[in-house]
């Protein structure tokens, strides 16, 4: 489980493509891989990934070919920075809201607004996932817990502070490119049961 606060934005240093699976090589601080073990369960842009080993400075990743054809993490070139967050410990501060990392879609940035008094990104994504994306709710994009601002049928805005900014990759956001949405977990649940609920009593 995680928070969608970002911890750090850690560069690709190597990309190993084999039949089904790509491993990735993340670079991180000491800090980042203190206490970490093979095993454990990080957050690369959102995605539950399994660490599979450690070596000096970096981190290594599988993603596995589904992995691959349903987040943006295929799209990853060496040079890039990803949002990395550890898996949330017993005692942790919760700031966000609680994350799976499992991704469930893509929305492509439609519009980006920068300016000295904002910065703001407009997304697109398909419209049967715009229930579960909701004005002032909560959904993580690329592994961050943000609020929703304005929606349409098929879009959501973004209002980023600096402090955002500053600690993950969406600075660098750009028309055009694809970020891993995780809609809120209880959000989907209310909608659905609603949904059914009226579907059973022939209520449309």
């Amino acid at each position: 489980m995680f928070t969608g606060i970002v911890q750090a934005t850690c560069e690709v240093v190597a990309i190993n493509k084999k039949d089904g699976l790509n491993t990735l090589e993340i670079a991180m601080e000491p800090e980042l891989r203190e206490g970490l073990i093979t095993g454990a369960s990080v957050a690369n842009n959102g995605v539950c990934l399994t660490v599979t080993r450690i070596a000096d400075d970096r981190v290594f990743f599988d993603v596995m070919e589904e992995t691959l054809s349903v987040t943006n993490l295929a799209e990853l070139q060496v040079g890039s920075l990803m949002n990395i967050e550890r898996s949330l410990t017993f005692g942790s501060e919760i700031g966000g809201h609680i994350l799976s990392g499992h991704i469930h879609t893509q929305a492509r940035i439609c519009g980006v607004s920068n300016t000295a008094e904002h910065f703001n990104i407009e997304l697109n994504v398909d419209e049967k996932w715009m229930n579960y994306i909701l004005y002032k709710g909560f959904v993580g994009v690329n592994g961050c817990s943000l609020t929703v601002g304005k929606t349409t049928k098929d879009t959501f805005m973004l209002h980023l502070i600096p402090e955002t900014l500053k600690l993950t990759n969406l600075d660098r956001a750009s028309v055009g490119d694809k970020l891993n949405i995780e809609i809120d977990s209880q959000t989907q649940a209310i909608v659905d049961t609603v949904e059914r609920v009226l579907a059973q009593r022939g209520i449309t």
